[in-house]
C-alpha cells in the first residue's frame, strides 16, 4: 500500500487549520489542509512499517499517523492541538469523532513548555532577520503574538481557543508592518508575562490523560485488525520524510 492510499482511504480526521482557522485570513491566504488517517493493523506485521506521516496529496495537505499524532499531542505540541481544535472540520468518521472527543485528554500544564519552547525559537529567528535586514518578516511576528495569545488563554482557561476573534485587526496590522518593531516587542513581553502568571492559577493538570488516549488507540488498532487485511495499492507519489516548514514532528 502507498503512502497516498493511507491518505485517501484511512484518513479518519481532517481539517482546515493555519490563517483560515485562526480568522486571519485574507484573499492571499494558502488553505492548509491537516489529517490524521488510521494505517490498517496488518500492514504493522511486515517488515516494511506504515509511515508515521504522509505529506500531500493535495497541495498544503499534511496528515499523521494516529499513533503519531497521539504521541504528539500528549507532549502538547502546539500544531497538533491547533489541528484537534480547528472550527473546520472537512470529514471525521467514528474513529475521527472519538479522538475529538479526546480533546480535553491531551491537554495539561506542558503546554506551558512546549508553546514557550517553539515561541522562543520563532523569537529568535525574527530577532536575526531585525539585525540582518532591519526589520522583521511581519507574517511571522503576528503568528507569533498569535500563537503567545493562545498559551496564555489555554492555561487560564483550561480550553485552546484557536480563533482570534476581536484581535484581528490589530494582528493584521502587525502583518502588514504598520506597527513599530518596538511595539511588536512590548507586546510580545506583556503576553509572554501573562502566560507565566496564567500558569500558577492554571485549571489543567500537571499531565495529560495517557491512560484514556491509549485505551482509545488500542481499541482502534484492534477493531482495524478484525478487518480484511488490504492488498496492494496503485503506485503513486507520496513524500512521508520531513514536515511541511513549520510544523514539528
Amino acid at each position: 500500500m502507498q503512502p497516498l492510499d493511507l491518505v485517501r482511504d484511512h484518513t479518519v480526521y481532517s481539517c482546515v487549520t493555519g490563517s483560515r482557522a485562526f480568522g486571519l485570513a485574507t484573499d492571499a491566504s494558502d488553505t492548509d489542509r491537516r489529517g490524521v488517517f488510521l494505517a490498517p493493523t496488518p500492514l504493522y506485521w511486515r517488515f516494511e512499517k506504515p509511515p508515521t506521516h504522509v505529506e500531500g496529496p493535495g497541495e498544503e495537505q499534511f496528515s499523521w499517523e494516529l499513533e503519531r499524532f497521539c504521541e504528539l499531542a500528549l507532549r502538547g505540541n502546539p500544531n497538533i492541538l491547533e489541528c484537534l481544535h480547528s472550527p473546520l472540520v472537512e470529514h471525521v468518521d467514528d474513529t475521527g469523532r472519538e479522538l475529538l472527543s479526546l480533546r480535553g485528554a491531551f491537554l495539561s500544564r506542558r503546554a506551558y513548555d512546549t508553546f514557550t519552547r517553539y515561541a522562543l525559537g520563532q523569537r529568535k529567528k525574527l530577532d536575526a532577520d531585525v539585525r540582518t535586514t532591519g526589520a522583521p518578516r511581519w507574517k511571522h511576528a503576528m503568528h507569533l503574538l498569535r500563537l503567545l495569545m493562545s498559551a496564555r488563554d489555554l492555561l487560564s482557561s483550561g480550553e485552546l481557543r484557536i480563533d482570534v476573534g476581536e484581535q484581528r485587526e490589530p494582528l493584521l496590522a502587525v502583518k502588514r508592518g504598520e506597527v513599530p518593531w518596538v511595539r511588536v516587542e512590548e507586546w510580545m513581553a506583556r503576553l509572554a508575562a501573562g502566560t507565566e502568571e496564567a500558569l500558577r492559577g492554571s485549571p489543567l493538570p500537571e499531565e495529560p490523560d495517557h491512560t484514556r488516549v491509549a485505551d482509545f488507540l488500542y481499541r482502534a488498532r484492534r477493531a482495524s485488525a478484525l478487518q480484511p487485511e488490504p492488498g496492494p495499492g496503485p503506485a503513486g507519489p507520496a513524500r512521508s520524510g520531513g514536515g511541511p516548514s513549520g510544523v514539528p514532528e
